[in-house]
């Protein structure tokens, strides 16, 4: 008996969408507009803010040249800009390439010039590593100074662009577009040359995505997780947990350094429920002082890499 339907469909929009973790942030401004998205000091941006500004970052991307492929790098800390960085980038069609902030001037300076980085963000506590590493590169990318209005002792201006002042010169309403092949690059990472010359690793749409999902269930999140960030973002980008916290609708809490009591202190303060780092940390925080140690808590995931982790 014949076959009384078609086997052979092809893909289109009714039954095929290209994997992004791009639409996690667009869904959750839908569904939790006012949910706390990021807390950095004593500020705080919903999920609604959140979205606006990385469609805001991504159309000012795109008015100063940005287009589909095109580098764009981040010398940023964890920062709500580093955030927005990896949502508004993409949405731009440019690539995020995310900076290690413990290297010097030669190897950044590799690594823009490998990139052919388009645009650069620069967090002024590293201006002058970054303007060592810029003089080096031959073609110069456009700069922007990002100004951390939780951090005092900022470097000396690479720009007369301010980061702020880049993102609200984009338009609210831009409609971004996800990607047509869902394996298109999203993100560029290096390798920190300990071994040899720094190599370039690229991520796609769709292994990011898929990585989310995973991050989820392997560290056992349910809805409005409140994630610190003891992880840097530049390290895989942050394992995509800059992603993940929007599928199900976290709270990302900003932290620009790793010291034992500050990490006690906003564990306590917004009831953190998860973090990710290296054992070292686990080390920092367990070495760490604390005033009360009876006081109960209901317990926080750690999710650690690269070593076995302390006794």
């Amino acid at each position: 008996m014949d076959c009384q339907y078609r086997t052979d469909l092809g893909k289109r929009a009714a039954n095929y969408q290209p994997l992004t973790p791009l639409t996690f942030l667009e869904r959750a401004a839908e569904v939790y507009p006012h949910h706390p998205a990021i807390i950095h000091g004593n500020r705080n941006w919903s999920y609604k803010s959140f979205y606006d500004r990385a469609r805001q970052l991504a159309s000012s991307l795109r008015k100063h040249g940005v287009r589909s492929g095109d580098t764009v790098s981040a010398m940023l800390a964890n920062t709500p800009a580093m955030l927005e960085a990896h949502f508004g980038v993409p949405m731009s069609g440019g690539v995020l390439h995310s900076l290690n902030t413990r290297l010097d001037a030669a190897a950044v300076a590799l690594q823009l010039h490998h990139a052919m980085t388009k645009v650069l963000i620069v967090d002024r506590e590293f201006s002058d590593i970054v303007r060592a590493a810029v003089e080096q590169v031959p073609i110069k990318p456009l700069v922007v100074d990002y100004n951390d209005s939780e951090y005092s002792n900022l470097g000396p201006p690479l720009s007369d662009i301010d980061y702020n002042d880049f993102v609200a010169s984009g338009d609210l309403e831009f409609q971004w577009q996800a990607p047509v092949d869902e394996w298109s690059a999203i993100s560029l990472n290096y390798t920190s040359g300990s071994t040899g010359v720094p190599k370039g690793v690229v991520y796609h749409h769709r292994g990011a995505a898929l990585m989310c999902y995973s991050n989820v269930l392997a560290v056992g999140m349910v809805r409005h997780p409140v994630y610190l960030w003891t992880l840097p973002m530049f390290h895989c980008n942050g394992w995509c947990f800059p992603w993940t916290l929007s599928l199900v609708g976290g709270t990302h809490v900003c932290l620009r350094w790793v010291r034992g009591q500050i990490v006690r202190d906003l564990i306590e303060k917004h009831n953190v429920t998860h973090l990710c780092g290296a054992p070292a940390v686990m080390s920092v925080l367990a070495d760490a002082s604390t005033d009360d140690v009876s006081r109960p808590h209901p317990g926080v995931r750690f999710a650690h890499a690269a070593a076995p982790p302390p006794q």
